[in-house]
């Protein structure tokens, strides 16, 4: 298969999805499911509580992406215009120098239980030690079935927190392919009696931490390079970047770019964005300054390369990556086999991300585009009917002037 379709963006919906069909093998259950059916009031109902209804989010496709050898159409779950093109448009100057490579540093997340008012810490920090083999036997028979798959509690680390008379014990456990809440909380709620008794102290806190600093995802791509041999632009696109890594006023919007394609994919498998988010920022602070999760480099050739590095904890079975129906078929379109498949992705689609928004900070500005995209809604909201909305956007591209007031103007003369 290929990731490159030229002309998809002017295709119309039933079209697009029927050229995805064809090399990612849609029933027509599953092409009904994403054009019409989506997620039932009725399973909604079961996901979470007092439902009155669903708030449906637009579900694109970012094409162009090969990902460790890989074609992958990625699909992305979003409401902000541009997103999409902009990732594709990014993705496409890679594919000849060889697209993203990913690599993870495995599955393990890390719960935490807080005991406090500890007469004696390091003493107990070395109980607590003899006890190690205790502990993780304890945690791993609150679920044998992700023992049998080769994961479960692995490991302990305490750690003293001496101001506080506080004692904080981290249980490392390799969640697999699951994002791995439910399963560390249960095993720490189940340890924490005997916690208790090994410190003789008060156990308070039993949860997981989201900084899974364990659970790292790196992406590395070239980028060709789009400036035509305009070093002025080029450099303004690298002080863009050196800018987010000394200033977190910067960084914030910088990392807010990144995630924009981290969460749509992850919104679209139906992974936990909340927890990745984060993640991501708390490990954006980790040296003691907030800064960029990418880095940009000049490579010899003149191409631009970029790496990424951060936490994502993300997984395909458990909670809504399987019970949302539009999840289920989020995976099938990237053909996803393991976690760190899917997270290797969601780490490339973010690169993609940054470097679409610092090309555009380089040269037009973030609006231009994104403006231009942004019309449709725009319209819409200037009262355009749906037939109305595509003539509406060609006179106001003539006007080469696409806010909401010219907008309102065209709407107004063609309803007089």
């Amino acid at each position: 298969m290929t990731s490159r379709i030229p002309g998809f963006y002017h295709l119309t919906l039933s079209e697009r999805l029927d050229k995805i069909s064809e090399t990612v093998d849609l029933s027509d259950e599953e092409k009904t499911t994403l054009l019409d059916k989506g997620l039932s009031v009725q399973q909604a109902d079961q996901m979470i509580e007092n439902v009155i209804g669903t708030f449906p989010i637009p579900l694109g496709i970012a094409v162009n992406f090969k990902v460790n050898g890989e074609d992958v159409f990625i699909p992305m779950a979003t409401e902000e215009a541009s997103v999409v093109a902009a990732a594709s448009n990014a993705a496409k100057l890679t594919y000849q120098t060889g697209g993203f490579t990913t690599s993870t540093t495995g599955s393990i997340m890390r719960g935490q239980i807080q005991i406090i008012n500890v007469k004696n810490p390091y003493h107990t920090l070395a109980k607590i030690y003899e006890k190690k083999e205790d502990i993780i036997q304890l945690c791993n028979e609150q679920d044998q079935t992700l023992v049998a798959l080769g994961g479960g509690a692995k490991d302990i680390e305490v750690l003293v927190l001496e101001e506080s008379k506080m004692v904080v014990v981290h249980v490392l456990v390799d969640t697999r392919d699951a994002m791995g809440a439910n399963a560390v909380n249960t095993m720490l709620e189940a340890v924490a009696p005997l916690i208790e008794e090994i410190s003789e102290a008060e156990v308070v806190l039993r949860i997981l931490s989201n900084l899974a600093d364990k659970r790292i995802v790196r992406a590395r791509a070239t980028f060709e390079n789009p400036f035509n041999n305009k070093k002025d632009e080029v450099e303004r696109f690298l002080s863009a970047y050196k800018l987010a890594m000394i200033d977190p006023y910067r960084a914030a919007t910088h990392n807010k770019g990144i995630m924009n394609g981290i969460s749509a994919v992850a919104l679209a498998t139906g992974n936990d964005t909340r927890a990745i988010e984060a993640g991501a920022h708390a490990y954006a602070a980790s040296s003691g300054v907030y800064r960029s999760l990418s880095h940009w480099e000049l490579g010899d050739d003149g191409h631009i390369i970029g790496t990424i590095e951060l936490p994502l904890v993300v997984g395909i079975v458990g909670g809504a990556t399987q019970t949302h129906p539009v999840a289920k078929l989020a995976l099938k379109l990237m053909k996803i086999k393991s976690a760190e498949q899917l997270a290797g992705i969601i780490a490339a689609t973010g690169l993609a991300q940054n470097f679409a928004a610092l090309r555009a900070l380089a040269t037009d500005g973030i609006q231009k585009g994104h403006m231009k995209l942004h019309a449709r809604n725009m319209a819409l909201m200037a009262g355009a009917k749906m037939e109305q909305v595509d003539k509406v956007i060609q006179q106001a591209a003539e006007k080469e002037t696409f806010n909401f007031d010219t907008m309102k103007e065209i709407v107004e003369s063609q309803q007089n």
